[in-house]
């Protein structure tokens, strides 16, 4: 199996410190965040990652290189501009192949056991497996919720399907939870998108969900989306 690091934002919210220098490379603990990215994915037995990159994209590929410190190959996915997380997606889908892949916003901080996702399967038509976790305090109204009870994939692990609760319906009042930025996507939910079109993931999960093809699973360790520097600061302060 491959994987992907989304990682060409810009970082608005985080300016001035992704004026020179991108997000990807920003410190935790002493260490720029895409690392700890690549050495779990190492230590899961991935060995090819694709990246995508714009904003700022050559320090990532000279701080990186060709992955080999990390025990990988790295593949370079390059955008003049963002084309924001489904747009990149799919403009890399050639490095990435026919089967499930991996990915990961590259803007993420997680202990969660990248082994656990990648020993999932997509089966009986599923085209995508999320990774939700608890609603932080600064996205209490949550992305997704569980449209029924979870049961045990193939694997012997929890799974449940997902749906969007932000319609009218049965799913109204239901627990909402947080899309962590990790999950196992398909490249079939790509087969109508356009070429370097802009549009985010959610535009191609979305009737997914109608379909019953998107499973899910809660994870309740330590993740955090640094996307401010307020986090970013507590997240180095919990060292």
């Amino acid at each position: 199996m491959k994987a992907m690091i989304l990682a060409a934002g810009f970082g608005k919210r985080l300016r001035p410190l992704t004026e020179h220098t991108p997000k990807p490379l920003l410190e935790v603990r002493g260490k720029p965040l895409i690392v700890y990215h690549l050495e779990a994915l190492a230590q899961a037995g991935i060995k090819e990652v694709v990246i995508n990159t714009a904003w700022l994209g050559e320090k990532i590929e000279r701080c990186l290189g060709d992955g080999s410190r990390y025990g990988l190959s790295i593949a370079w996915s390059r955008e003049n501009e963002p084309l924001e997380t489904g747009g990149g997606i799919y403009r890399a889908l050639p490095l990435l192949g026919t089967e499930p892949f991996m990915l990961i916003n590259g803007d993420v901080w997680t202990d969660y056991p990248f082994e656990q996702l990648i020993s999932r399967r997509l089966d009986g038509g599923c085209l995508a497996h999320l990774v939700l976790v608890p609603n932080p305090d600064h996205h209490l109204s949550g992305d997704y919720c569980f449209a029924s009870v979870p049961t045990a994939d193939v694997n012997g692990m929890p799974r449940g399907v997902l749906a969007t609760p932000f319609a009218d319906g049965p799913l109204r009042g239901r627990s909402t939870y947080t899309f962590s930025g990790l999950s196992l996507l398909h490249p079939q939910l790509f087969v109508t998108c356009s070429h370097d079109a802009v549009f985010p993931l959610r535009d191609v999960l979305s009737p997914a969900f109608y379909q019953g093809q998107i499973s899910g699973e809660l994870y309740q360790g330590e993740w955090c989306d640094v996307g401010t520097q307020e986090r970013l600061v507590a997240l180095n302060q919990q060292q």
